[in-house]
């Protein structure tokens, strides 16, 4: 009787447990990241009785967790993917609704802009018209710094973001090694792991993977060790490694993320070291959209003082003189490595000069020795050389690196990084803004012929030492046909002494003279020298002259003017390819296009970790129902169990009242 007893007792404890693990499950249905678990029932060694082998009864083998690794993994990359979506999308719509805001937009402060100088160009006279230009300017570049405001505001919230991000991984990976440490304690039988402490622990690394991705391996007594970006460990059996954030060596203003040594050493690492998870979408909004943003809407703020001071340049004011830089000349963003050598005394000067030839990429320097090797971030182009105390224009940028390097120094350029930020009126008096030419040009009334000559333009080479016309130097350029019968004798001189001059056909081809050569005339041809350039038309007589002379009267003349607001429409930036608001406009159809981008990535990513989840669920969730129907069959089984018991009993009663 007392093994159809021990039968009956095992099998009351076995449904026992089935009950109890069935009621965890129930309770914990709602529990985040537990997994549902189950009993294993195995047969207990039977007993020859001589006639057979009589059975012993049941007994709990394991108490099964289910969880598939492959479907968990997938669950995990999906939740990565729209960790860093849906950061990147929460950025860059803060970008899309500043730049597609009329109000605050940079499209109607330029248009406002060049209205002003079209305004001051028709009515060059009137001091009202040139204030009302000085006004439209400070507006715009209020407006330029507006948006630059707005664009540091986010990357300071990227730098927070970042902070946080880093202090919530710091704070799983401390977790994750501390049930790491647990569970290895609690695993006394590598069958029967502790599958609550499991259930934690998969639950925290899948909370942390949506922070960063994260790779796992398993190791010795059911420990997992965790690595981020290249296979930097963050948890190693019960140790886990902290990461810090720490300002860029070569910009204090950014917020870049360190990695943490057992021996205290903190070593940055690339944004590219995290390619998922939070934390790798704000580092690739950030490198991706945020830099690229600041450096185009620099590009517009340095090409439009840049192009716009070089025909300023070229003008002349109200009392006769060329005009000066009507912008203040914006330099580039130089950021000195705080680990260059202690003894290194480099000076960077680095101004923009050439708005066309700007690139709107930031460039990364390095001195070898000798010289400084420049690459840009783009990677086009490979390394340039700039020796030291030079000059050198590389991509509208001149440069000169002054003072003592040390070999290794690092330095980052950023040409048009603060240019919004820094774009300054630098006129305050109306009459210094130049509206009229320099030079003007006539013919006496005396000449034969019926030849003219075209107002006359100056380019950039009339600025050159030497070049520029004064009261003392005027040209009398002299037509002079010594056969009258022969077109071809036809010339004309009077150009500086010493200068080469080039005369360019209607149809554009042109043919360069040196000085002594005989210049013919062509009707219609331009005539250039010395940075000056006219139009000879009509049929001049032999002897007629023209005089082109530096201009006297410029209070009523608006013919600089004219240039400075044909500016607006002219292909200026990106090698002559685009004009400031082409430009700005791209650059708002940029953002544009990408934070649709990202909105469909994000639709894409949730459908992705919705059914990436149900696939992981079907297997590890608990569904109510079957847990129901499982309570009442372990239930029956229990008193199954229970009457076997009893029968056993009334079986041994019987025995006892035998005598």
């Amino acid at each position: 009787m007392s093994n159809l007893l021990s039968i009956g007792k095992t099998g009351l404890l076995a449904a026992q447990t089935g009950i109890a693990t069935t009621g965890h499950n129930i309770t914990n249905a709602s529990v985040a990241g537990y997994s549902r678990q189950g009993i294993v029932q195995g047969t207990l060694p039977p007993v020859n009785q001589g006639v057979g082998y009589i059975g012993t009864g049941t007994e709990v083998a394991q108490i099964k967790r289910y969880y598939d690794n492959f479907l968990n993994t997938q669950l995990m990359n999906a939740q990565a993917n729209q960790g860093s979506v849906d950061a990147y999308l929460g950025q860059i719509s803060q970008i899309d609704n500043m730049l597609s805001d009329s109000t605050i937009g940079l499209s109607p402060a330029l248009q406002d802009f060049f209205k002003g100088v079209q305004t001051a160009n028709s009515t060059p006279s009137l001091q009202a018209a040139r204030e009302s230009m000085l006004s439209s300017s400070q507006t715009l570049t209020a407006r330029f710094h507006e948006v630059s405001g707005r664009l540091r505001e986010l990357q300071d919230g990227v730098n927070n973001s970042v902070t946080s991000t880093v202090n919530s991984i710091n704070a799983y990976s401390t977790q994750i090694a501390d049930l790491n440490k647990k569970i290895a304690a609690a695993t006394l039988d590598p069958l029967n792991p502790p599958n609550d402490l499991l259930d934690q622990r998969d639950q925290l690394i899948r909370e942390l993977n949506q922070q960063v991705k994260v790779t796992v391996l398993p190791t010795d007594n059911n420990m997992l060790n965790v690595s981020i970006g290249s296979g930097q460990p963050l948890v190693v059996g019960v140790t886990n490694m902290d990461l810090t954030t720490m300002a860029s060596p070569t910009d204090p203003n950014r917020t870049i993320v360190g990695y943490q040594t057992t021996s205290g050493r903190t070593s940055p690492l690339p944004d590219e070291t995290f390619a998922g998870g939070a934390l790798g979408g704000f580092m690739k909004f950030r490198s991706e959209t945020l830099d690229k943003v600041q450096n185009q809407i620099g590009q517009v703020a340095a090409g439009l003082a840049t192009a716009f001071n070089e025909q300023h340049r070229l003008g002349q004011d109200l009392g006769g003189a060329l005009g000066g830089d009507y912008f203040k000349p914006i330099k580039a963003y130089v950021g000195y490595d705080t680990r260059n050598s202690a003894a290194s005394t480099t000076d960077v000067q680095a101004t923009i000069t050439d708005a066309a030839a700007l690139k709107g990429v930031d460039y990364d320097v390095v001195f070898d020795g000798t010289d400084f090797q420049m690459t840009r971030s783009d990677g086009t182009g490979g390394a340039i050389a700039i020796p030291p105390g030079v000059d050198t224009e590389i991509d509208g940028v001149t440069y000169n690196f002054g003072g003592t390097a040390t070999q290794g120094d690092r330095f980052q350029i950023r040409p048009t990084y603060t240019a919004a930020a820094d774009i300054e009126v630098g006129i305050t008096d109306f009459k210094k803004i130049a509206l009229a030419a320099p030079i003007a040009t006539s013919f006496p009334t005396s000449n034969k012929g019926s030849g003219t000559i075209s107002a006359g333009t100056v380019d950039a080479t009339y600025l050159e030492p030497g070049n520029a016309l004064t009261d003392a130097t005027p040209l009398t350029i002299a037509f002079h046909q010594a056969d009258p019968l022969d077109p071809a004798s036809r010339s004309v001189d009077g150009f500086a002494a010493g200068a080469s001059v080039r005369v360019t056909l209607a149809s554009g081809a042109f043919n360069d003279y040196a000085p002594g050569d005989t210049i013919p005339y062509t009707e219609g041809a331009t005539y250039s020298s010395n940075g000056l350039s006219f139009v000879l038309n009509g049929q001049p007589k032999d002897g007629d002259t023209f005089t082109v002379a530096k201009n006297t009267s410029g209070v009523g003349d608006g013919r600089n003017g004219v240039l400075l607001a044909g500016l607006q429409t002219k292909n200026i930036l990106n090698g002559n390819s685009a004009t400031f608001q082409g430009s700005y406009a791209g650059t708002v159809n940029y953002v544009g296009n990408k934070t649709r981008e990202m909105k469909v990535g994000s639709d894409a990513a949730e459908t992705t970790v919705n059914q990436a989840m149900a696939s992981q669920q079907s297997v590890s969730g608990v569904n109510l129902d079957e847990e129901a129907a499982d309570l009442l069959r372990y239930q029956q089984a229990y008193q199954a169990a229970g009457k076997v018991m009893q029968i056993a009993g009334q079986l041994f009663d019987t025995l006892l009242q035998i005598r």
